[in-house]
């Protein structure tokens, strides 16, 4: 479906318009607008069914603009890459328009994700920082925890960046020791997901709980509880790699019994 490829020869194509982390409707209630000529500040962006996309940065969302996660709600599976790109491509042009080591105004490479200095020669690329997402269990029971920023109800496994000099799997065991105070035994990579709020790239793992008693930080976890496969509390969006882990274990669980 998506060509990651960018299409800085083409002209016109469709757009995705996206302003503060919204995106503009667009034709059959899609984020895609109809075939249109290209103005000099689109960025190259994909290709998408054969067709060129590109992103055109706007300062102010549209009323009807739904959010990223809203769009990602409502539409199928295959879509996920394209708003994904669309959204960690567009926090990068924000935060990139002055290069970060001397100041000056950034321009924009079109053969490639980059902005380019010409002051000092500096090339920014997109960033993209390394997180651990964890389903944590004991037997068929699932550990899941509450941020103090999820919606009500909702439980999610646990997560968190890695560290500078740290493996994936050193930070599984730090995050989950420092959330909630659980020691682990063996890991499992799962596999892993971009996550574009704003620039994440989820690094998923299932890990086997040493012992039930759980003690959490109080501070990125306000509550954390073991849950059985048939008693699960609110669970995290569909898209999510976080939904996914839980997903697989319970199918692990069912087909075992």
């Amino acid at each position: 479906m998506l060509k990651r490829e960018l299409p800085y020869r083409a002209q016109s194509g469709r757009l995705i318009r996206l302003a503060q982390g919204r995106i503009a409707p667009g034709v059959n209630d899609g984020p895609l607008q109809p075939e249109t000529p290209w103005h000099a500040a689109v960025q190259p962006l994909c290709w998408w069914q054969g067709e060129p996309v590109g992103l055109s940065l706007e300062e102010t969302p549209g009323e009807d603009w739904p959010d990223g996660r809203d769009w990602l709600v409502r539409l199928p599976g295959d879509w996920f890459a394209l708003v994904s790109t669309a959204l960690q491509v567009a926090a990068w042009l924000r935060n990139h328009r002055f290069c970060g080591r001397c100041g000056a105004p950034s321009g924009r490479l079109d053969h490639e994700f980059a902005m380019h200095c010409e002051q000092c020669g500096q090339r920014h690329y997109p960033r993209i920082s390394p997180c651990i997402i964890t389903l944590v269990t004991h037997g068929e029971s699932l550990l899941l925890a509450r941020s103090p920023r999820f919606p009500a109800g909702r439980y999610s496994t646990l997560a968190g960046f890695i560290e500078p000099g740290e493996s994936a799997e050193e930070a599984v065991r730090r995050e989950v020791a420092e959330e909630v105070g659980v020691a682990l035994g063996r890991l499992r990579y799962y596999r892993s997901q971009a996550w574009p709020f704003p620039h994440s790239l989820m690094l998923g793992y299932f890990a086997e709980a040493a012992s039930r008693r759980i003690r959490i930080d109080g501070v990125e976890i306000s509550d954390a509880a073991w849950f059985s496969p048939t008693q699960l509390p609110h669970l995290p969006p569909a898209y999510s790699i976080s939904r996914a882990l839980i997903d697989a274990h319970l199918a692990q669980v069912g087909a075992r019994r």
